[in-house]
């Protein structure tokens, strides 16, 4: 494994294809396991029916919600910690990393309990379809419940790539990934568990997780080590962070609401429409797994880049993984159309589904290369620590353009075939006026002294 200093001088000197692929390759196989595990989860889940395979769907933009109270200060601390590296500041580093680590153990505790509380008042804000209520109710509390352990593993993974350590915690999700496909089947056919079973496979396995990543930043056992000196509270330190993260907390958490409104525009049409939803979902998920990767890869350089004042160099590899994630998600998107009637029958042989598909194929779809774009840019200005730019992009794309779109050309419509079309074009959208906006250049100014 390279030392903090050799992983720093190849991602600020290096090859910038050479070093974004070498960043980027676990984390793409990290995605693909994680989609894999989805892929596995929705396929056991429709062995049940229709109504159980759209529980983690319903519940899914409800925990996004949630976590994203506190995701939001992971971003501010991803940004301090990569810029301090590339300036070689390894010591504030690793001071940034505990300060995260022990906050983040707070507010998730505190998050856990109030998301239970809600959880029934939640469901049925989304107005959930009465023959789903019951499987989402189960699999929302568990979930829930298992927060703290989701953000710990979360920070684990982010604290790792800052400092451009991509293998470890691709490495540690990977071991989790595959023990939940194992224990998913297990607990919801031997042991009869059901769609409650789904959700404590996920919490099991993420806890198991956890562990090991606290126990590897700990001890030192990776190329950043917190202390116990390093958690204590450093009140200016939270402040800052505080004020880095606000932004994204906000965006992160006004996008999450947003799709909870979608989760609500989209039950307006049925249980089918959600189920159809729900699979294409898992199935973007499959292409966006290389473009987040090269997402991810790309933050790393560029949080380590602007903290070493390299701009221009920032500039260039995003630039570079823009274009890749959008011939990556082209060809992608290519294979879905053709195939469509195919994949969605492999999960479940529903006509009402498979015609619903035919909408997607029809109107969402040639959307997906621009949303790897606007993935790109988001990502850019989050490790550049100017979350305000992701607030307001991100505001725009789903308060500005999906929510209204979707429900007001459905509405027009009188079919779901609106709701597609509106999420297609704020993709569109949303990805141009990223674009410009990142070709202006404002971004490149560091947030550290």
């Amino acid at each position: 494994m390279p030392t903090l200093q050799q992983a720093r001088e190849e991602i600020l000197h290096g090859s910038i294809e050479k070093t974004l692929l070498k960043l980027a390759f676990p984390l793409i196989i990290n995605n693909l396991v994680q989609v894999m595990y989805n892929l596995a989860d929705t396929f056991w889940l429709a062995r049940l029916g229709k109504a159980e395979l759209s529980a983690p769907g319903t519940v899914w933009p409800l925990l996004w919600f949630m976590t994203s109270l506190g995701a939001g200060f992971v971003t501010a601390g991803f940004a301090m910690v990569s810029q301090y590296v590339g300036a070689g500041e390894f010591k504030k580093a690793g001071k940034v990393a505990g300060s995260l680590y022990a906050l983040l153990l707070f507010l998730s505790s505190i998050l856990a309990i109030f998301g239970i509380v809600i959880a029934p008042h939640a469901l049925k804000f989304v107005r959930v379809t009465p023959e789903v209520y019951p499987f989402a109710l189960k699999y929302m509390i568990i979930v829930f419940a298992g927060i703290p352990i989701a953000l710990t593993l979360y920070a684990f993974n982010f604290i790792l790539r800052a400092v451009g350590d991509t293998r470890t915690p691709v490495i540690v999700n990977v071991f989790t990934i595959i023990l939940n496909i194992v224990l998913d089947p297990i607990f919801i056919f031997p042991l009869g568990m059901g769609v409650l079973g789904a959700a404590l496979a996920t919490v099991v396995s993420e806890g198991i997780g956890s562990v090991i990543g606290g126990y590897l930043l700990f001890t030192g056992k990776v190329s950043i080590r917190i202390t116990i000196e390093d958690m204590k509270p450093d009140f200016s330190l939270y402040w800052k962070t505080f004020k880095v993260g606000l932004p994204a907390t906000i965006g992160d958490s006004a996008n999450s609401f947003g799709f909870v409104l979608l989760t609500r525009i989209i039950y307006g049409y049925g249980t089918v429409a959600f189920a159809t939803y729900t699979i294409t979902n898992r199935l973007t998920n499959f292409m966006f797994a290389f473009a987040d990767g090269i997402s991810q890869a790309m933050g790393t350089m560029i949080g380590q880049n602007v903290g070493a004042e390299k701009y221009e160099r920032a500039k260039t590899i995003a630039e570079k993984a823009m274009l890749i994630n959008f011939l990556i998600l082209s060809l992608g998107t290519i294979v879905f159309i053709a195939f469509r009637e195919q994949i969605f029958g492999f999960f479940i042989r529903d006509p009402g589904i498979l015609k619903e598909s035919e909408k997607v194929v029809k109107y969402f779809a040639a959307s997906f290369p621009f949303f790897g774009i606007f993935a790109a840019v988001t990502n850019v200005f989050a490790s550049a620590g100017h979350t305000k730019k992701n607030l307001v992009l991100g505001t725009i794309r789903l308060w500005g353009l999906r929510i209204p779109l979707s429900y007001y050309l459905g509405k027009m419509l009188h079919d779901s075939a609106g709701v597609w079309i509106g999420m297609g074009l704020s993709n569109v959208i949303s990805a141009l006026i990223g674009l410009a906006w990142f070709m202006k250049g404002s971004w490149m100014r560091r947030i550290i002294e």
